[in-house]
């Protein structure tokens, strides 16, 4: 009894069963039972201000994980984005603190700079479109990598110096992806004619060069803009058609109606012919006549592709399944958003099951109400060439600080494989013939490299006039560069498409691949 009386005097504070409690209770003195009576109610006290706290505790640990990924997702994934808004606030800081920075070509030519406070473009019209301008809502690469031009990593000291003379630092420089001989060579080439010019590299996405017309000056931006935006305005010349311009794909198309019939007639498509043997048939109701009301002849489905023969593409799409058909225009971004940083159209396939028949034969040779945009065409043919996989197209190769030290690398990245190894081997021949015995044979006569592509030509206005196309790829075997042309209006012009193509070929050829690379690869 002593020996238990001890010990619950040394540790009376320590005892952890309520059950024992009771139990010893009646071996304590009084004021040893008042000492643990008072113990019981601070402990019950204690656990209903513990409810409350720990659920605040458990409320904050949530809120603050919450928290940390938006934060994390807002670095990773939409900084960019969020900061390079013009709506963004923050960069009217930046512009306050930062002289904007230069946007220079992959071969080291700057297309946009600084004269005092007024932003300059030294080759006036060339980069119109692609390059952009600064002010108003901005475009091009101007909007896209507005965060970066609007940045200074210019050495920690200068900066330092420069604030305490109150003096605006240097903005960093983009590196682009153009390269300035292209863009002149495709320029010149579309010369008076309106349309657009997309010339990319399909292993890796990069935008060589970006033509659009009307085109614009964009150091008299004022001027354009208000002209643009008058009520009794027509003006487009700020849209770039090539990435905002949705014309009929016209024959260029016939590509893809090739690959929905090879999926749909693994067995059988090599033993495709026709007999184009009158200037009009008429599938499903609806007339059909090939360019120029050309009579072909016997056509295996080589053929057709390569004389572009509108009779024998009717026949072809009477005979597909059109959900089936529709599913690979969509698996090709028909209907969908571009893979693409800066503003594009949504090219259009409007037929499924549902659709008038009346609509097919014209639909599969490249008429009705189908639309495409030139950078899509592009990115199109380009996963043909890179073996089935389509990469993202990009025009920003780099960021540097003002002196050319190097921030931030791009990198290619890619969208996702639309075409088995199979599918590419059977249909390049077919691409390769359209050049060598086709309709654009006469254009690469004697070239000193293997062209592949399509050419094109799309009614417009009801048939008033004619658009012509070409897309394609030189170099077959390890294919270089891609080119999507087209040019309004080519039967009053005269400017045809593949006839800029083999300029922009033979420019890349000739000239470029036998040149020092530039100090900044």
């Amino acid at each position: 009894m002593k020996k238990k009386e001890e010990k619950l005097n040394k540790t009376p504070g320590k005892q952890k069963k309520h059950k024992k409690r009771e139990i010893d209770r009646k071996l304590l003195t009084p004021d040893q039972q008042a000492f643990l009576e008072k113990e019981e109610k601070i402990d019950k006290i204690n656990e209903k201000l513990n409810r409350p706290i720990l659920g605040i505790t458990y409320l904050s640990a949530f809120l603050i994980i919450g928290l940390m990924a938006y934060i994390l997702r807002f670095m990773i994934v939409e900084k960019d984005e969020v900061i390079a808004n013009a709506a963004n606030s923050r960069l009217d800081k930046y512009a306050a603190d930062v002289i904007r920075g230069d946007i220079v070509t992959s071969d080291g030519k700057i297309v946009a700079t600084n004269d005092g406070e007024t932003r300059y473009y030294p080759y006036d019209n060339l980069f119109a479109h692609v390059v952009g301008y600064s002010e108003y809502t901005k475009a091009g690469i101007e909007l896209v990598g507005n965060y970066y031009l609007s940045d200074s990593h210019a050495n920690v000291l200068e900066r330092f110096i420069n604030t305490l003379r109150e003096e605006k630092n240097e903005g960093d420089t983009i590196v682009s992806t153009l390269n300035y001989d292209l863009q002149k060579t495709a320029y010149e080439a579309l010369g008076s004619a309106d349309g657009a010019v997309v010339v990319m590299e399909p292993d890796t996405g990069k935008i060589l060069a970006m033509v659009s017309k009307p085109d614009f000056n964009p150091n008299h931006i004022d001027e354009v803009w208000a002209e643009a935006n008058r009520e009794d305005s027509d003006s487009s010349v700020l849209l770039n058609r090539a990435t905002q311009g949705l014309y009929p794909p016209g024959s260029t198309f016939k590509v893809l109606t090739t690959l929905a019939y090879m999926r749909q007639n693994p067995r059988k498509y090599e033993d495709y012919t026709y007999n184009c043997s009158s200037e009009e048939e008429i599938f499903n109701g609806v007339s059909v006549h090939c360019f120029g009301r050309k009579i072909h002849g016997e056509q295996d489905l080589s053929q057709a592709l390569a004389n572009s023969c509108n009779q024998a593409y009717a026949d072809i799409g009477i005979g597909l399944n059109v959900n089936k058909w529709r599913d690979t225009l969509e698996s090709f971004l028909f209907n969908k958003s571009l893979p693409y940083t800066d503003a594009s159209a949504t090219s259009r396939f409007y037929l499924d099951s549902k659709s008038d028949k009346g609509y097919i034969p014209q639909t599969a040779f490249g008429q009705g109400d189908t639309l495409i945009t030139p950078l899509h065409n592009a990115m199109i043919m380009s996963t043909i060439a890179n073996g089935g996989l389509m990469m993202k197209p990009y025009f920003i190769d780099s960021i540097e600080n003002y002196k050319g030290t190097r921030i931030k690398k791009f990198s290619p990245d890619s969208y996702d494989t639309l075409m088995t190894a199979e599918e590419v081997e059977a249909l390049t021949p077919y691409l390769r013939k359209v050049v060598t015995e086709g309709t654009a044979a006469s254009y690469f006569a004697g070239a000193s490299y293997e062209a592949a592509g399509k050419t094109g030509t799309a009614e417009y206005a009801n048939g008033a006039h004619d658009y012509s196309w070409f897309v394609g790829y030189s170099n077959v075997e390890d294919p270089d560069v891609v080119v999507s042309i087209i040019v309004e209006e080519s039967d009053v012009n005269g400017i045809k498409a593949s006839a800029i193509a083999r300029s922009i070929f033979d420019q890349y050829y000739n000239c470029l691949l036998y040149t020092s690379p530039s100090p900044r690869d």
